[in-house]
Order: structure tokens, then C-alpha cells, then sequence
């Protein structure tokens, strides 16, 4: 809506179509798609072919990722073309369509986000964000690491101004509370840091990603890494309030299709959830609200107990403990 001048959007009547949940998907395919494209290729449904729910359900999160169901529909049409040329070969029997029949057909998945999750997470320095796009909620990894330096902040992955900003702000956050977190005050004066959200060739921008940027750097620099299966969204401040955002229904379903199970959420977002999310909807989530930045850290990370210091020399790069005592 941005780049629509503000005399002219207060003349429009302004309708969002949100995309389908799931099962909205299925009942979709079930109810149209499905019967549909059987009388095109001239089938009997029922009699020739039946899709399992399962089926749809394995289409959905492995072969499409979209807002409506365009590719859905053409995934549907794939499995019935197959079915119709066993027929015209002279196999009669009926085809229940089953996750491995749509895995034997349509070949190797197109997405496979709940693996990656769990892989890329085990590393500290890397977190995981919510983003809205044109086609629905989707995830976002946001990648940390430290090299010897010092002052050097480098942000790369196609982003816009606004995630910049955000990323530095994040870091000026980190900075002042190092302290807090048993990091060296003066890591960034001994250190370059670099943080990167991958898919470069994608254009990001927005301010929902600060606090999985605060928790990616946190997580570099204790080397705690973030619990696995955990995503979040907020805007952040300098004082570590995590703001409200949009679009909490598309990134909260969103997470879901990648196999999250907890979700962070600005507190401020709590009565958007109510309203545009039905507890089926919410199946599978556990959601937690938080006002500050402190609270989005130990729900991603966990309590730090004891102050974790670089070791000052002799160690490994990487390694962490007590800080040693000068030698008199």
C-alpha cells in the first residue's frame, strides 16, 4: 500500500483477501479442483480415481507454496493425466491417490522447510524470522557470524532500507546489554560481524525481523544457539520494546507449513491472533507474546545462567569460558 499517495488511498475502498489455511486448500480441492479436472480429462471420480486427505495434504506442503491454489489445481491435474494415460493403456483399476503415490509422481519435493529448519538452527548465530509476501506467510533464516576485525558491520542478502536500519539497531540493542549476557563489552571493537538472510536474489525489506536479528546476534556471541522449531516476528526499539507488526495471520500460518511449533509474537498482537486465527487454525502452535526483547531471548534461547566470556588467549577460536586472570 505504500506506494499508493495518501489523497487517493483515502478515496479507495480497500479490500484484503487473505490467503487460504489449509484445510480451507483441501475443502477447495475436494469440493472444485478436484471434480473439475477429472470431467476434463474424462474420468469418473469416484470410480476411476479418489484423492486421500493425506494426498492433498502432502501436495500442499511439499509442491506448493502459494496464497490460493492455482499450482495446487495443477499438481491435481498432473496425478489425474497419469491416471487417465494408465487407463488408456489398458490398466482399469482405480487409483487411490495416497502421499506415495504423490511422491512417485510428481518426483522429488519442491520444499522441504521442516528439515531445513532443524539443520540450519544447531549452529549458534542463526535464527529463525517471519515474513509476509505476496503469496502468503513464509520463514526466513537470519544468519550471524564474527570474524577478526574490529568495527566492521556488514549486512548482505538483497535488502531494503528499512531491514538496514533494523539490523542496526539490533546491534547498538546487543552492545548495550552485552554485559547482561556475559559477552565482552568490547566485542565489536575486537570483531567484525556480518549478518546475512539468504535467498539473495529475493528483495527483503521491513522492520519485523528485529528480533530474530537480536536473537541471532545474541546467539553468535554466547554460543548458545537457538532451540530449534522456534520462529518469531516484532519490530524492535533501542529500549528493547518489541513493537507491534502486520500480517500476523499469514506469518502465523505461515510457520506452521514450515513445521514451527512456537511461534514469539509482539503482546501487542494478541487480539489480531484472536481474531483472525480459529483454534484449528492454531493446531500444533504453541504462541508466546512478549513486551521486550529480554523475554523474545530466553523463549528462543533459553536462560543464560553464568556469564559466558571469549577466552582471552590460548583457546581455539570459537571457545568459550571464564575469562583468565592476568599473570603478575
Amino acid at each position: 500500500m505504500d506506494p499508493i499517495p495518501e489523497p487517493l488511498r483515502d478515496r479507495m475502498e480497500i479490500i484484503e483477501l487473505p490467503g487460504y489455511t489449509e484445510e480451507e486448500k483441501i475443502h477447495i480441492a475436494k469440493r472444485f479442483l478436484i471434480p473439475r479436472q477429472t470431467t476434463e480429462h474424462g474420468l469418473k471420480l469416484g470410480d476411476q480415481i479418489e484423492f486421500s486427505d493425506e494426498a492433498l495434504r502432502a501436495i500442499i506442503h511439499s509442491y506448493t507454496r502459494e496464497a490460493g491454489v492455482r499450482n495446487l489445481e495443477r499438481e491435481i491435474a498432473n496425478l489425474i493425466r497419469k491416471q487417465a494415460r494408465r487407463i488408456a493403456e489398458g490398466k482399469l483399476e482405480k487409483q487411490i491417490v495416497t502421499p506415495e503415490v504423490v511422491h512417485a509422481t510428481l518426483g522429488v519435493p519442491k520444499y522441504r522447510l521442516e528439515k531445513e529448519v532443524e539443520e540450519r538452527v544447531q549452529k549458534p548465530g542463526v535464527s529463525v524470522g517471519l515474513v509476509w509476501t505476496p503469496v502468503g506467510g513464509d520463514i526466513v533464516f537470519i544468519e550471524a557470524t564474527s570474524m577478526r576485525g574490529g568495527k566492521q558491520f556488514t549486512m548482505t542478502g538483497h535488502l531494503g532500507e528499512v531491514m538496514q536500519e533494523s539490523m542496526r539497531a539490533a546491534l547498538s540493542w546487543v552492545r548495550a546489554h552485552a554485559e547482561e549476557y556475559g559477552i565482552d563489552p568490547d566485542f565489536f571493537r575486537k570483531s567484525d560481524l556480518h549478518i546475512h538472510v539468504p535467498s539473495g536474489a529475493i528483495p527483503k525489506d521491513g522492520p519485523s525481523a528485529g528480533a530474530a536479528m537480536v536473537t541471532a546476534l545474541v546467539s553468535l556471541l554466547t554460543g548458545q544457539p537457538v532451540r530449534p522449531r522456534v520462529a518469531m516476528t516484532g519490530e524492535i526499539s533501542l529500549t528493547g520494546i518489541v513493537l507491534p507488526i502486520g500480517g500476523v495471520k499469514e506469518k502465523v500460518l505461515g510457520a506452521k507449513r514450515a513445521g514451527i511449533r512456537e511461534v514469539i509474537l509482539p503482546s501487542e498482537n494478541e487480539p489480531n491472533l484472536k481474531e483472525d486465527l480459529t483454534p484449528e487454525m492454531l493446531e500444533g502452535l504453541k504462541i508466546h507474546f512478549v513486551r521486550t526483547v529480554e523475554q523474545a531471548i530466553e523463549i528462543a534461547i533459553g536462560k543464560i545462567e553464568k556469564p559466558i566470556r571469549p577466552l582471552t588467549g590460548g583457546g581455539r577460536r570459537g571457545e568459550v569460558g571464564p575469562a583468565v586472570p592476568p599473570v603478575h
